[in-house]
Parts: C-alpha cells; sequence; structure tokens
C-alpha cells in the first residue's frame, strides 16, 4: 500500500480509502451488505494497508457508522492505526432540527455518530453538502469548537462550488478557525467538470482530495445500459447513477476505456481508478466494493501505470456536463 499526506497536514493516509456507504442495512438500500456481509471486506481492506475509512451519518441512518466502529474494533484495530471520517448534513429523522449544518445539528450529530462508531473521536469531520439555510459563520465556528473539543481532529467538505468552498476557507481564516483540509468530490473519468474551479483551488490551497465515485458507481464495468441501469442489484436500484451518467458520450469515454483495458489485461474500471491514481494531485479516492472481486480489482489498480499518450485517449472524447453531485 502506498501512502501520502491529506493536503498539507501532517496526516498519513492510504492511496485508497474505502467507503462505508456499501455496508450497514438493507432497509436502507437493498444493495447494501448487512455486518456479517461486509465483514470480509473491513477485513481484506485493513491486510492490504487501507488505513482509510469514510462513512456518513446518513449512509443506513446511521447503520453504517455502527457496521465501521464494530468491525474495526474485532479485529482488535487499535484506535490509532486508522483514519476515521464520517459526515453531517443529511436528514436523520422527521425532526425539523436533525438535518443541516446548524449549530445544534453539527453538535447533536457529532456526539450521536461518535456513539455509533464507539470513539471518542473522528480523525476528519465532514459537511456532506452546502447548506443555504445556515450562516456559514455559524456552521465553520461550530466545527471549529468541535475540533478543539477533541471530539474531530480534522474537517473536511464534499461537493460544492468553489465560490462556496472558498468562502467558508476564508470565514474561518478571518476568524481564526479551524479550516477544511480536504475536499471529497465528485470526479471521475466521465464527471471532470471539477477540473475547471474546484480542482485548482484546492491545489492552490494545498487542500487534500478525496472524489467519490471515482469508477461512477461501477459504470466502466461493462454492463451498464444506454438508457439507464445494468445487470447488479444496485445498477438497478440506483435512480441516482442514472441522473450522473448515462449520457452518449459517457459511453464513449467507457468504451475507450474498455479497448485500453484489453490491453492492460485488467477491467474498465481498473483503468478508470487508475487514470484517477496516475493523477498525482489526488490524494485518495473512495472506493466502494460489494463484491470482494470489485476490492480486490481496487488494489490491483494501484500497481497500473498509464502513458501520456493512454491518458490523452482516456480524456479526448470527454464532453461538458451540467454540474451535477451537489445537492
Amino acid at each position: 500500500m502506498q501512502y501520502v499526506n491529506l493536503g498539507k497536514t501532517g496526516l498519513k493516509v492510504s492511496r485508497l480509502c474505502l467507503g462505508m456507504m456499501s455496508y450497514g442495512s438493507k432497509k436502507w438500500r437493498n444493495w447494501v451488505l448487512e455486518e456479517e456481509e461486509s465483514k470480509p471486506f473491513i477485513k481484506r481492506a485493513l491486510d492490504a494497508g487501507i488505513n482509510f475509512f469514510d462513512t456518513a451519518d446518513v449512509y443506513s441512518i446511521g447503520g453504517s457508522e455502527k457496521v465501521t466502529g464494530k468491525l474495526l474494533k474485532q479485529f482488535g484495530v487499535k484506535r490509532e492505526n486508522v483514519v476515521i471520517a464520517t459526515k453531517v448534513n443529511g436528514q436523520m429523522s422527521d425532526d425539523i432540527n436533525d438535518k443541516g449544518l446548524s449549530r445544534k445539528h453539527i453538535m447533536d450529530s457529532i456526539d450521536k455518530s461518535l456513539k455509533r462508531l464507539q470513539m471518542d473521536h473522528v480523525d476528519l469531520y465532514q459537511i456532506h453538502r452546502w447548506d443555504n439555510e445556515t450562516p456559514i459563520e455559524e456552521t465553520m465556528e461550530a466545527l471549529n469548537d468541535v475540533v478543539r473539543s477533541g471530539k474531530a481532529r480534522y474537517i473536511g467538505a464534499s461537493s460544492m462550488s468553489a465560490w462556496q468552498f472558498s468562502k467558508a476557507q476564508y470565514t474561518a481564516q478571518s476568524h481564526g478557525w479551524t479550516r477544511f483540509v480536504s475536499m471529497q468530490n465528485h470526479y471521475n473519468l466521465v464527471y471532470r467538470e471539477e477540473e475547471r474551479e474546484m480542482i485548482p483551488l484546492c491545489l492552490d490551497q494545498g487542500v487534500g482530495l478525496i472524489p467519490w465515485s471515482p469508477m461512477a458507481r461501477g459504470f466502466f464495468a461493462g454492463d451498464r445500459k444506454r438508457g439507464g441501469g445494468g445487470k447488479t442489484a444496485r445498477a438497478k436500484n440506483d435512480p441516482i447513477a442514472n441522473n450522473l451518467y448515462f449520457r452518449e458520450e459517457d459511453f464513449t469515454v467507457a468504451d475507450q476505456a474498455a479497448e485500453l483495458a484489453k490491453e492492460h489485461g485488467v477491467s474498465g474500471s481498473q483503468i478508470a481508478l487508475a487514470w484517477m491514481l496516475n493523477k498525482p494531485h489526488i490524494t485518495a479516492p473512495i472506493i466502494g466494493a460489494t463484491k470482494m472481486d470489485h476490492l480486490e480489482q481496487a488494489i490491483a489498480a494501484l500497481d497500473i501505470k498509464l502513458s501520456v499518450d493512454e491518458i490523452t485517449r482516456l480524456e479526448e472524447h470527454y464532453q461538458p456536463h451540467p454540474v451535477l453531485g451537489h445537492s
């Protein structure tokens, strides 16, 4: 396993982050793996040297955090040997205040997340999305207090506009509060709009990039159908993917990845991940796995080296997309 610093921090994270959204409760999504089914994946990730695990309170409505904490403890992992990230914003119940980035919700949520994780702190506490109904000053001060209380070591953000992220960072800096050290953005071979503003901003500011959906929710697996859907359980029940991808130009890019994959003797998904891993500014893509082969392929993709010409081949058919993944 390879390890790099998360942005400008001294925190070392594995080049792959295991996304824990896939583990929790089928009551939330029918493709999610229950606790017992999840065990082999966490064990394999640990054995491979992955030390970075990303979850969120809203995944399985707390179930993912419970599985994450319980299984790490079962495997005897020392708390200081793993980097645990979770997120806040999503609606957790019908209560009017059980969502968003108000001071109340952040303070309530960090305590609930820690209880589910069976931990006294998280390493990275992230805002899951921007909250238009809460002043950013309120949010940043609350996050600063979470860090100062020792309940989080660092804070990060997820998909939003570059101007919003810049405003949040400026607000924190002007008050002497904790700034975001990472950006978990929507970025992959068929969605590269982040290259326009967000990625250059993060590079300029030394913010670590940990993209979600690096393999476009299985789009490069070769079984996706024009018009939406595919053969797997998730492909058949993932309306979000249908909204994000499945444009004709997306299939053109996927076909190019499949062609290159044959030349390397690997899968299209591995080529899509290798493309991202070959970008020196990407810290750790967040990978998801509901089949062991998915995880094994992701680990193996670390060793795939792409030439400049091959990267050009993969990128040349990209067409601009509307902004997707911020809501």
